[in-house]
């Protein structure tokens, strides 16, 4: 059976003064963890704010344990990010 992973995340941007400068560094991370998990990424809310951004990360697998691991480990790899403080998450498994 195909389970869903849903990962919904938001950050602050420290150092962001535009939305050009928001838009970098979330290009930046849409970018890693696309490479790196192998996942889908948007930005799906705080659009119009240049100093809070809100990511939205889908993956799917046949193992809800490997999908709750993966995310779990985006959430550590954002609570690192030198620019972008986590302020929340959310998981949900489908």
């Amino acid at each position: 059976m195909m389970e869903v992973g849903i990962l919904q995340f938001s950050v602050r941007l420290r150092g962001c003064h535009s939305l050009k400068e928001k838009r970098h560094v979330l290009k930046s991370i849409k970018d890693k963890l696309r490479a790196r998990f192998n996942v889908s990424v948007a930005e799906v809310d705080d659009h119009e704010l240049w100093q809070k951004g809100t990511l939205g990360v889908v993956a799917c697998s046949n193992e809800a344990l490997h999908l709750r691991s993966m995310l779990d480990q985006i959430v550590d790899a954002i609570r690192v990010h030198p620019v972008a403080e986590l302020l929340d998450q959310q998981i949900e498994i489908l």
